[in-house]
């Protein structure tokens, strides 16, 4: 059985990589002003956050259309038997939805869906993995049950420096915005039951960092080997510069450095920095 992966433009995995590993993207939008932008095609990060830095609205993101997947799925069955569509969360976005329903309305391949449950490079640990083992030759079955690992050790965390990109965005409640900003918490966000909720509050960026690393850290010492992703907003230095602590503190991880893109950006605004791991073999 010949397989194909999908994803979606929020799994932020670089156009030579997706390339290489034959993974189809199906990008979402972003909306500023009157203008439209199909993410990671007509924008790329840096000109999103230069652009939306002195809005005074927020932008608006929105889903593929049904259309873009149910064209993507008809061009894949003229070469390929199945498809593994691996998307952002369900939880905050109808994209999963629509490859479900998209699925439905191709013949001649079919469609397995997975809901990664989150979102960034860290949803990309799933798609490069069901990339590697498509290109294997595995059957859809045998990937979906490594995704389904594969879940079991993946954790994300991150922090904002303004909550009120979240709460403007209907990603967190009033209350929590409050509280972050009178009392300038950082509060350590994470993905639980597919939704993004307050993990720890924290009283500065610096602690709120290292906390982050910490949990990593513990993670480390349980297993031989995680992969993990510093996910940065339009700070790559101080990325970097994490990295670098990172990788002399945790051999046994190896790090990359990914980005929020517009589309999640837009939710966490510039400045947000994230950790991202998965246990590897």
């Amino acid at each position: 059985m010949k397989t194909v992966v999908v994803t979606d433009s929020t799994a932020y995995i670089p156009k030579e990589i997706r390339d290489n590993l034959n993974i189809r993207m199906v990008p979402l939008s972003v909306v500023i002003g009157n203008e439209t932008y199909l993410e990671e095609i007509d924008i790329n990060t840096t000109e999103f956050y230069d652009k939306i830095r002195n809005e005074r609205t927020l932008p608006k993101t929105s889903q593929p259309a049904l259309g873009d997947f149910v064209q993507t799925f008809e061009e894949l069955s003229k070469e390929y038997d199945a498809v593994i569509s691996i998307h952002l969360s369900s939880g905050i976005s109808g994209t999963l939805a629509g490859a479900n329903q998209a699925g439905g309305m191709v013949e001649g391949i079919e469609v397995y869906t997975f809901d990664s449950e989150i979102s960034c490079m860290v949803q990309g640990f799933y798609v490069l993995r069901a990339a590697e083992m498509a290109q294997a030759g595995a059957h859809p079955e045998a990937i979906l049950q490594e995704l389904n690992n594969m879940k079991q050790t993946i954790r994300a965390y991150f922090m904002v420096d303004n909550l009120d990109h979240l709460h403007r965005g209907g990603r967190l409640n009033g209350f929590e915005r409050v509280i972050g900003s009178v009392l300038q918490v950082k509060p350590i966000l994470h993905f639980e039951n597919k939704v993004i909720v307050p993990f720890e509050k924290v009283r500065t960026r610096k602690k709120a960092m290292k906390r982050i690393a910490d949990l990593l850290q513990e993670e480390a010492n349980k297993y031989a080997k995680l992969q993990a992703t510093i996910i940065h907003a339009n700070n790559e230095q101080e990325a970097f510069t994490w990295k670098n602590e990172l990788e002399a503190l945790m051999p046994n991880v190896h790090f990359t450095i990914s980005y929020f893109g517009p589309v999640i950006g837009t939710h966490l605004g510039e400045g947000s920095m994230g950790l991202g791991w998965v246990k590897t073999n």
